[in-house]
């Protein structure tokens, strides 16, 4: 388990200069507590989705109606993780559309403290805390983690970036056997 010294002194993933409120294209991750297998399983290279999945992408599909200037592209659940695309589309930068803005090329002049509004970290916080309490409800397990903390994400940096990203995440379920996310094949 992470200490609190450790955590404080983790280093940071997040692109240096990027102020993740920007307009742009961000590929995520997010990850099931423990690596548990929480929504559901492949079968014959498919993914079938679980109740808990279910509430996983009715959750993600609601994000534009909670974010405005927000867009959702390709998004993927798997067993014990979700890869999706998230566009903001009228960012703090003052671009209107993101199809303009693919790629990283702001640089911000300071460091941010804490989540701002309508940043990818805010809506990856809301998206993951509504599906807790939506699946904490319905399992009658209130205070039960459904998410590992934090996240990973990617800023799409270019049309090529964007397209290889929409094909691994479209074909995410059928390279789920070699997967390292797959409880039997974590390198210990």
């Amino acid at each position: 388990m992470e200490s609190k010294k450790e955590n404080k002194n983790r280093r940071s993933i997040r692109l240096a200069n990027w102020e993740y409120s920007w307009s742009g294209y961000y590929f995520v991750t997010i990850c099931a507590a423990k690596g548990e297998l929480l929504f559901g399983n492949i079968e014959d290279e498919k993914m079938i989705l679980n109740d808990v999945g279910r509430i996983v992408g009715d959750v993600w599909n609601e994000i534009p109606k909670h974010f405005s200037g927000v867009e959702l592209d390709v998004f993927v659940v798997m067993p014990n993780h979700v890869h999706g695309v998230i566009a903001i589309v009228d960012g703090r930068d003052g671009v209107e559309n993101s199809r303009d803005v693919v790629g990283a090329r702001h640089a911000s002049p300071l460091r941010p403290c804490g989540v701002a509004p309508r940043s990818l970290g805010s809506i990856v916080g809301s998206f993951k805390s509504a599906v807790t309490k939506r699946v904490n409800e319905n399992r009658g397990t209130p205070g039960v983690p459904v998410w590992q903390r934090n996240y990973y994400e990617h800023v799409i940096r270019d049309e090529g970036d964007l397209e290889r990203i929409r094909e691994y995440i479209a074909t995410n379920p059928l390279r789920w056997a070699l997967d390292e996310e797959k409880p039997e094949n974590r390198v210990s």
